[in-house]
């Protein structure tokens, strides 16, 4: 234990001689999630809460047209734009304006399109009544103009995303779905009259209703803050990895490495000291990530981190995310010959590890195999159990799978760097 506890202190002491290292390793992840979330905040806000101006081209003048207006207009999505300096635009301006990149969407209504709808719903319309009613020997004119499909157009900008396109395309269709829905039944009321059509209740049998999880009767709905914090602070526990295998190499290249040997010290407890030591720092990162979103956030009109009763549990999690991080600074250390050689590597990978692990972007929106691969990634282990503690409102034995992989983790780094530091004893 005296070994251990002297160790411990002998990393401190070699913490202490680079205080201008020890403030980075604080600072940068508490300005790098400040900086992430302002940044993902503002975007998330401008996707909910700002309107894109669209141009809508009315070459119909029509009921339909009308409507495709009205809903628009009604939408929380889009400012309609109909007219250019108080002229009515037309086709090929707005087909300019939008590969110009002036605007992201223009919606072009073509001629005739409400009454060619109506003429076609009524030629339908009438076909069907003349099949029901042969037997009653109730002749229904049919009509005689048969209508060409018309075509909605939609100009996009080059630059547009594909989500926001096939977004826009499915409002639209579902837009001009309602409204040749009402046709019929106008139609069909024009054919019946009032009095036969109306048990018909053009009321939607079916509806959709977001249910979203409930804590203390608050609706639990992520935000940029509860998505930032807890990944932000896995990529700074992690990217302790970088100057945990530089001290190890250091270690090596001064000579250090060879006096520890010298005495009756196994590696096994150098290592010790230095999981230890390290843990402390990622423990205090932690902390510091925590009261950052909790305290100085609302002071910058970001979304507060609100806890409701899960840090000692969050702890836990930091706790093994923590330790998974040193056993793999600690592997990476040993095995590195240079601090060339760990450096790089070290925060090479850390950003992989990141990457794949759910950090940039949500596991759910990588391609198949990514998603599979995003499981190998001890980040992503520690994501997802922050998420079930902070999200999902999971006790301890709902994480325990999580733990289990990232405490496996490190004892697997931890075992292999013991392992290759006697074999290279041996030789």
């Amino acid at each position: 234990m005296y070994k251990l506890w002297m160790s411990i202190y002998k990393e401190v002491l070699l913490l202490k001689r680079d205080a201008g290292g020890l403030v980075i390793l604080f600072v940068m992840p508490l300005v790098l999630i400040i900086t992430i979330t302002l940044i993902q905040d503002s975007t998330f806000k401008t996707a909910t809460e700002t309107k894109i101006p669209i141009l809508l081209v009315d070459n119909d003048k029509g009921e339909v047209s009308e409507l495709v207006k009205e809903n628009l207009g009604e939408s929380n999505s889009f400012e309609v734009i109909t007219s250019q300096d108080g002229k009515a635009i037309d086709e090929a301006f707005a087909k300019e304006k939008v590969f110009d990149g002036d605007y992201q969407l223009a919606i072009i209504i073509p001629e005739k399109l409400s009454e060619g709808l109506k003429e076609k719903v009524e030629e339908n319309v009438t076909s069907i009544m003349q099949g029901v009613m042969e037997e009653d020997t109730v002749s229904v004119e049919p009509s005689a103009k048969k209508e060409a499909p018309k075509e909605v157009r939609l100009y996009f900008d080059p630059a547009s995303q594909t989500a926001f396109k096939t977004a826009v395309k499915s409002t639209i269709d579902k837009m001009i779905s309602q409204i040749e829905t009402k046709t019929i039944y106008n139609a069909f009321t024009e054919q019946l009259g009032e009095e036969s059509v109306a048990a018909f209740n053009q009321e939607s049998y079916i509806s959709f209703k977001e249910i979203v999880p409930m804590f203390d009767n608050k609706e639990m709905v992520p935000n940029s803050t509860q998505h930032n914090v807890p990944a932000w602070t896995l990529f700074a526990i992690f990217f302790i990895v970088v100057p945990l295998s530089i001290n190890i190499v250091k270690e090596k290249s001064q000579g250090t490495n060879v006096r520890l040997r010298t005495n009756p010290v196994s590696y096994a407890t150098v290592i010790g000291g230095k999981t230890i030591t390290y843990l402390i720092i990622c423990m205090l990162q932690f902390y510091l990530m925590l009261g950052v979103g909790m305290y100085v956030f609302p002071k910058i009109g970001l979304s507060p981190l609100e806890l409701d009763g899960t840090f000692a549990l969050m702890s836990v999690v930091a706790l093994f995310s923590g330790l998974a991080a040193v056993g793999f600074g600690i592997l990476l250390g040993t095995v590195a010959k240079t601090q060339e050689q760990s450096a790089p590597f070290g925060a090479t990978s850390v950003v992989i590890l990141a990457a794949i692990g759910g950090v940039w972007v949500p596991v759910f929106a990588m391609p198949k195999i990514m998603q599979h691969i995003a499981k190998i990634s001890p980040m992503n282990w520690g994501l997802e159990a922050f998420y079930d503690v902070l999200l999902r409102k999971y006790t301890i034995i709902g994480i325990l799978p999580y733990l289990g992989l990232l405490l496996l983790f490190f004892l697997i780094m931890t075992a292999v760097s013991i392992f290759y530091d006697e074999k290279k004893r041996a030789v």
